[in-house]
């Protein structure tokens, strides 16, 4: 049991004004792990006005000081790979080997990132008779999710830190232990007082608070779709900075050239990845109407072998949905995918076959989707894949863009050139062709009703950068 009763404000562990606690459930055991405090408004507005208080200084630090903390919180993580990988196994479900790499590792390696892109960074250019300056935007607020906790923390933390900004934090109440855990490295770093705050909660509460804040300057929040328009919505009074990271239902196309076989194995694995709980997952495989029948075959093998259990055995490759409400929602999509006649090739209603608690689901795909079906259109945030045919070319762009979402998306060529011009077309903030890997240096962030603003890389620092132009 981890039980967390205080908050991190002003460089201190207090005890909140908020009242009552949320408990923090194992989403495999079904037991409770931990509990976090529950912030009042009174919580919000102390750790706000201690990250405004902090500014004017931490905004003149110097640019070796922020890099030495950058590198300080990398090395701190690296340390505590193994417990926070646990860690964070417990509160999502995710499988362990997944945990370490991509919730750990990543946000570890993106720490340090911004400490290297600091050492050649230009804050100043000369623009005729102007010198533009680049100047921290002021107090952020960071709103966070569930399915990449720590990455999705440390892709706001690091970047506002390199850019001279105070924040604070109010992570995923599903998932707020390993946010408690980095404040315990911050604090033993000795990162000054107020330029990171933390306070737990509820998103109708201390988050609306924190988005709607008159001294809050920026709101950087994931999440879904509804949940960053009604973050918006908030903040729009106080005509605040706001970046978005929504939603995604993203398009993986097989072009008629492409190894057909390496491109369907490896479009499971693009969507089930952290069981399926990822915003930028492949969630719709487009193919040649002549190829249907063997990648079908392909997937429906590979989808049955895709082991869902304990996500702290090592061969698992599926862990569960991160809370009984997650589970619900995916099965119902399983559900209406079957209803709407869509072909179940893998998976189905039901929890795997051996697990008897758990918020587990199975992993599932479906072919002969089309664009009139709900699993086509609506994020599913699960094992689900879902499968529709094309007969030319311009048939599989539009329906590769037929959709509200546009966050992620891929392209299959035996001509790069050819995927190019494709991925080119296709209306997505990323793509990635023949299975190319992520890249933390490069922009994240979507189209359309994926959200607004980037993170990561050189392109996320901006984000937390006011632009000022001096005449002379």
């Amino acid at each position: 049991m981890m039980q967390r009763g205080q908050l991190y404000i002003n460089g201190e562990w207090v005890s909140p004004d908020g009242k009552g606690t949320i408990d923090v459930i194992n989403p495999s055991t079904e037991e409770v792990i931990g509990s976090v405090p529950v912030s009042s408004r009174t919580d919000v507005d102390l750790a706000v006005a201690a990250a405004k208080a902090a500014f004017p200084t931490w905004s003149k630090s110097s640019i070796e000081e922020r890099s030495n903390f950058l590198n300080a919180i990398s090395a701190a993580l690296k340390e505590r790979g193994e417990e926070l990988a646990q860690l964070i196994t417990a509160e999502v479900g995710t499988p362990i080997g997944y945990s370490r790499m991509a919730m750990v590792g990543t946000p570890r390696v993106v720490s340090r990132s911004y400490a290297k892109i600091l050492e050649e960074f230009s804050w100043e250019e000369e623009i005729r008779n102007s010198l533009v300056v680049k100047e921290p935007v002021g107090v952020c607020a960071f709103i966070t999710p569930w399915n990449f906790p720590l990455h999705q923390i440390i892709g706001k933390v690091a970047p506002a830190i390199a850019a001279g900004c105070t924040m604070v934090l109010k992570p995923s109440k599903e998932a707020p232990l390993n946010a408690f855990i980095l404040a315990d490295i911050i604090d033993e770093i000795g990162l000054p007082a107020g330029v990171f705050n933390l306070v737990s909660g509820h998103g109708s509460e201390a988050g609306e608070h924190l988005s709607g804040h008159s001294d809050v300057d920026m709101v950087s929040f994931t999440g879904s779709t509804a949940a960053g328009i009604r973050v918006s919505q908030i903040s729009a009074p106080t005509v605040k900075r706001v970046t978005l990271e929504l939603g995604g239902k993203s398009a993986n196309v097989i072009l008629r050239d492409a190894d057909i076989a390496r491109a369907a194995k490896n479009s499971v694995g693009a969507c089930f990845a952290n069981s399926g709980q990822t915003c930028s997952a492949l969630t719709r495989l487009i193919v040649p109407a002549e190829n249907r029948d063997e990648i079908v075959e392909i997937i429906s093998s590979r989808v049955a072998g895709y082991t869902a259990g304990d996500p702290l055995d090592e061969a698992v490759r599926c862990g569960p949905m991160a809370s009984a409400r997650q589970q619900t929602s995916v099965s119902e999509y399983i559900q209406s995918g079957i209803d709407e006649g869509a072909t179940l090739i893998a998976g189905g209603i039901g929890i795997p076959e051996g697990i008897d608690k758990g918020f587990f689901v199975r992993p599932t795909a479906f072919a002969d989707v089309t664009p009139e079906m709900r699993i086509w259109n609506e994020e599913v945030f699960g094992p689900l894949l879902v499968i529709a045919t094309y007969e030319t070319e311009d048939e599989a762009l539009e329906l590769a863009n037929d959709s509200e979402y546009g966050l992620s998306g891929g392209v299959w060529s035996m001509d790069e050139e050819r995927a190019m011009d494709f991925a080119r077309q296709m209306r997505t903030g990323q793509v990635s062709i023949n299975g190319g890997h992520f890249n933390i240096s490069a922009p994240f962030g979507g189209y359309k009703m994926s959200g607004n603003g980037r993170e990561l890389g050189l392109h996320g620092l901006e984000e937390f950068l006011e632009l000022k132009a001096i005449q002379r």
